[in-house]
């Protein structure tokens, strides 16, 4: 299965992000998720995020960040590493769709890859990828169609999402094999490679068929994935939530993660098993362990500034403050009857509500006039 043209992949890194200095080398030998490349348009107020039920910070994977390598801001060092890879066959492609996103209402964008797993429109792919969406569309990249998505549920410690494509029929599907990988045996890793648009297939062998890898969060903490199939495939940003095929074409894993920063890649798969397992509980509904049934939180719809209690910097357009008449320099004092005097306590709120949820709002306008409104809980990023 080997391939004999050398593909070299450029670095995709962030520009900017606010609050968060970036840097664009990698460390040598990091562990990264190799989800969405994503690209960030500077902002003017900082805290954006929190009013929508998240921080920015989710937005880069949070799980994934801190001193390892955030795979969203950061791609594989260009200057190491050499990318073993050649666009995917027709049949390499089967079912493997092209995933965008929108973040953050419109200042970022993301790309990642997912695996149709119903011809009706589910799609499995790494939770990281969707995170902190504002928007989501799959293209099938066999008939040229592109559809909206949504979240129906996700388990950020596997980092598996389930997606519906909205008004999908009669899509072409992977074709899975649970059976447990074998050391040595030869697989082909196929995904949306760099973000690039279109499938690329980067040939290798398991060269452990049930490993860990550790990543450090921005917090300080450390998350673990496990039981995960390491390969010598070179996977890269932009693969995660794709293929991980074995040499009869089934789907043995879906893309994660992968090193960085060196001339030799391994690329880590979550099992195909562990994945169909986790989406056949999300399709049932049943919300327990590490499984959220949803995916995005309650959105109030404002920009809050951090630094300065609940100062709103920013409004969201045709969102649940703008329809109240909350504006800029604005101060939010209560939200559900519960008076607020920070971010983390509108999250906490928020926290309690679902889209679509009718809450109570009181402000004071930059003016020093108070006001309370009852508002309708819009959407906000995918959690």
């Amino acid at each position: 299965m080997s391939r004999s043209r050398r593909i070299r992949h450029s670095l995709l890194a962030v520009l900017a992000i606010p609050l968060v200095a970036i840097p664009i080398a990698t460390p040598a030998l990091a562990v990264a998720a190799v989800g969405a490349t994503k690209t960030y348009a500077a902002e003017s107020g900082p805290g954006y995020g929190y009013g929508y039920g998240g921080s920015i910070e989710s937005y880069g994977g949070g799980a994934y960040g801190g001193g390892i390598v955030d795979p969203y801001r950061q791609g594989l060092d260009s200057s190491t590493a050499t990318v073993d890879s050649e666009p995917a066959t027709e049949a390499e492609s089967a079912g493997v769709v092209l995933i965008n996103t929108t973040v953050g209402y419109g200042t970022g964008q993301g790309a990642g890859t997912g695996l149709t797993i119903t011809g009706d429109g589910i799609v499995v792919t790494n939770h990281h990828v969707v995170e902190g969406a504002t928007s989501i569309t799959v293209a099938d990249p066999s008939t040229g169609e592109t559809y909206a998505a949504t979240v129906l549920g996700y388990d950020d410690v596997h980092d598996v999402a389930v997606l519906q494509l909205e008004d999908a029929s009669g899509l072409s599907t992977v074709a899975t094999d649970r059976d447990a990988a074998t050391q040595g045996e030869e697989v082909t890793a196929v995904g949306n490679a760099e973000g690039q648009g279109s499938l690329s297939a980067a040939d290798g062998t398991v060269t452990d068929p049930s490993t860990a890898i550790t990543v450090n969060n921005e917090d300080g903490t450390a998350a673990e994935l496990s039981d995960l199939i390491q390969t010598d495939a070179d996977v890269v940003s932009g693969d995660s939530g794709g293929a991980l095929l074995d040499e009869d074409g089934e789907v043995i894993g879906m893309n994660v993660a992968a090193t960085s920063g060196s001339a030799e890649i391994s690329g880590y798969a979550i099992p195909i098993d562990t994945v169909l397992d986790i989406a056949a509980q999300i399709l049932a509904g049943e919300e327990s362990g590490d499984v959220e049934i949803g995916g995005s939180a309650a959105a109030l719809g404002v920009q809050v500034d951090t630094t300065r209690s609940t100062l709103v910097v920013g409004v969201v357009e045709d969102g649940a403050a703008e329809a109240a008449g909350i504006t800029e320099g604005s101060t939010i004092t209560s939200v559900d009857g519960t008076a607020v005097a920070s971010i983390d306590d509108i999250t906490s709120v928020l926290g309690d509500h679902e889209p679509g949820d009718e809450i109570s709002v009181s402000w004071t306008d930059a003016a020093g006039q108070a006001h309370t409104a009852t508002v309708t809980l819009g959407e906000g990023p995918v959690a």
